[in-house]
C-alpha cells in the first residue's frame, strides 16, 4: 500500500521537540477478504462479487475516548492524550495525528506490518533527520524523547549488542568515493503497545553504483512472556529479512495499461542465494505483562533503519522506499 506522509516538529532551545504535527495519505482499495467480502481480492471481484465500497468520513471523527495506535499513525514519540489520559509512548504532547484515505486504482490488501511498516518508516527516518539537525546522538535523542520504559530498554538493548559509539549522524568526514559503511537505529512500539522493537543496522553503500549491503542487524524485542525462544527468534530473524527485502528491492511497477510487476523477475524480492546479514536477536523475557505480539514487530522498522544507516555513511537521506541503486545514486549526486 502506498503511503505519503507529511510531518513538522517544533523544537526549543535545547533541541527538544515539544511539538509534532503528522499528517498521512494511503490508497486503498479492497483489503482482507472476509466471510462477506470475497469481492476485496481480485479472484472475488474476477468470480463476480462487488468491492466494499469506499466510504470516506469528512469531516474527520473526534478521537475516541482513549488513545488507539493501531495503524502507528501516531510516533512513539508522542504522549498520546485523548480523554484526559495519554496513552503513548512518548514525551511531545503538543500533538496532531490526521490521517486520510483515498480510492486506489490498484488492490490493496494486508502484507505483513499493512501500514505500520509506512507510517514507522517515516516516524523512524524523520527522528533521526531531527537528531542530526540537532547534532545529537541519534540513541540518546530518541531515548531523551521517550516516556514508556519497555521501548526505551529495547533500544538500549539494541545499542548495547551492536556496541554503539554515540555520535551525532552522519559520520564525520565522510567520504564521497568508495564504499563507505554506516550504522543506523529504528525502533516502536508496535501498535502502542503490541511488542517493543528496536534494530541497528549496519551497511555498506556503493557510491559509484548506489548498492546498499546490509552486513548485521542487531535485533532487542519484548513481547511479554517468552514461552518459545527459537521460535520468537525465527520470527526476528524472517521479518528482518522480509523487511530488507522490502527496503531495497520490492516495488510495484506500472506503464500506461498495466502493472509490469508480475513474476520473480520484474518484483524484486530477495532471491535465493543472496547476500544476507549477520542477525543478532536479544530477546526480552517479561514475565510480569501479557503476552503481545512477534510476528510483525521486527519487520516494522528494518526500512528506517537501513535508510537511517545510509545517511550516517553518506549523508544522503532517502525518502523512498525501496532503496534501488537508482535512487540511492541519485541521493548521492543531489549531496551538497
Amino acid at each position: 500500500m502506498a503511503f505519503a506522509v507529511d510531518q513538522r516538529v517544533g523544537i526549543d532551545a535545547s533541541g527538544t521537540i515539544v511539538a509534532w504535527d503528522y499528517e498521512g495519505w494511503s490508497a486503498s482499495l479492497g483489503g482482507r477478504p472476509g466471510y462477506d467480502r470475497p469481492g476485496n481480492v481480485i479472484t472475488g471481484q474476477l468470480a463476480g462479487f462487488e468491492t466494499a465500497p469506499f466510504t470516506p468520513r469528512s469531516p474527520a471523527p473526534e478521537p475516541g475516548g482513549s488513545f488507539n495506535n493501531n495503524s502507528n499513525a501516531a510516533p512513539s514519540y508522542v504522549a498520546g492524550c485523548v480523554g484526559g489520559r495519554c496513552g503513548g509512548a512518548g514525551t511531545v504532547k503538543s500533538e496532531r495525528v490526521l490521517s486520510h484515505s483515498v480510492p486506489s486504482r490498484f488492490f490493496t490488501g494486508p502484507l505483513r506490518s499493512p501500514s505500520r511498516l509506512q507510517n514507522t518508516f517515516a516516524h523512524e527516518s524523520f527522528m533521526d533527520e531531527i537528531a542530526a539537525h540537532v547534532k545529537a546522538d541519534p540513541v540518546a535523542y530518541r531515548l531523551r524523547h521517550l516516556s514508556d520504559v519497555r521501548l526505551s530498554h529495547v533500544v538500549q538493548e539494541a545499542a548495547k549488542a551492536a556496541r554503539w559509539v554515540a555520535r551525532p549522524s552522519p559520520r564525520r568526514d565522510v567520504a564521497r568515493t568508495g564504499v563507505v559503511g554506516g550504522r543506523g537505529i529504528a525502533c516502536v512500539a508496535y501498535e502502542g503497545d503490541n511488542g517493543y522493537v528496536a534494530m541497528v543496522a549496519e551497511v555498506e553503500v556503493d557510491q559509484a553504483s548506489g548498492r546498499v549491503k546490509a552486513t548485521r542487524f542487531f535485533v532487542a524485542q519484548d513481547c511479554g512472556p517468552i514461552s518459545n525462544p527459537d521460535g520468537m527468534r525465527n520470527q526476528i530473524e524472517g521479518g528482518a529479512l522480509q523487511g530488507m527485502s522490502r527496503a531495497l528491492g520490492e516495488e510495484v511497477t506500472w506503464d500506461d495499461h498495466k502493472v509490469t510487476s508480475i513474476d520473480w523477475r520484474t518484483f524484486h524480492s530477495l532471491s535465493l542465494g543472496a547476500d544476507v546479514p549477520s542477525i543478532e536477536s536479544v530477546l526480552v523475557n517479561r514475565t510480569d505483562v501479557e503476552a503481545s505480539g512477534a510476528g510483525e514487530t521486527a519487520i516494522t522498522i528494518v526500512g528506517a533503519a537501513i535508510g537511517n544507516a545510509i545517511f550516517d555513511a553518506t549523508g544522503a537521506r532517502l525518502r523512498e522506499i525501496p532503496f534501488t541503486p537508482e535512487r540511492v545514486k541519485a541521493a548521492l549526486d543531489a549531496r551538497s
